[in-house]
């Protein structure tokens, strides 16, 4: 299947508010377990778009399959860095949508002057450890029993990216 990754637009606000729903009701890969309101994430979506923050959709046609942002941390010490995120809904995955929305949106953030980007991901995601660590992320560090879903706790890996 033929995808693009583009800089997310006020037109994608629907379509990124259904697949992060989507993903993070799959209860496996996101701290989240639904997806916030759709005018709390339109508040939000507008916000990066006036920020000019790395924020990119991978889309099939002009449907929404997968998201991938880095969001500067807003404090004076903190602020050479940014937290990443990203998802593809499920039947949209191991076709390179993620890597692609990873490079993009990491090009984005290099360009915008972030030198560190960080990330937390669930230990039993091994395709998701894979691919950051293929692009250069290094584990930090582990935070354990970090989450509590279902009567079972899971460690969250923390990982970092520092361009030169």
């Amino acid at each position: 299947m033929k995808f693009r990754v583009v800089p997310i637009a006020e037109e994608h606000i629907e379509g990124f508010h259904r697949v992060l729903d989507s993903v993070s009701r799959e209860r496996r890969y996101l701290l989240l377990l639904e997806a916030p309101p759709l005018e709390e994430m339109r508040r939000f979506v507008l916000r990066n778009i006036r920020q000019g923050y790395p924020q990119n959709v991978a889309l099939i046609g002009e449907a929404v399959v997968g998201w991938c942002d880095v969001l500067p941390i807003e404090r004076p010490t903190r602020a050479h860095s940014g937290v990443l995120g990203l998802g593809v809904r499920a039947g949209y995955r191991g076709m390179g949508i993620g890597k692609a929305l990873l490079g993009e949106t990491l090009r984005r953030a290099r360009a915008a002057g972030l030198t560190r980007i960080e990330l937390t991901v669930r230990e039993s995601n091994q395709e998701a450890l894979a691919l950051y660590q293929d692009v250069g992320f290094e584990i930090e560090g582990t935070q354990r029993k970090a989450i509590l879903l279902d009567g079972a706790y899971e460690n969250l890996i923390g990982m970092a990216l520092l361009f030169d």
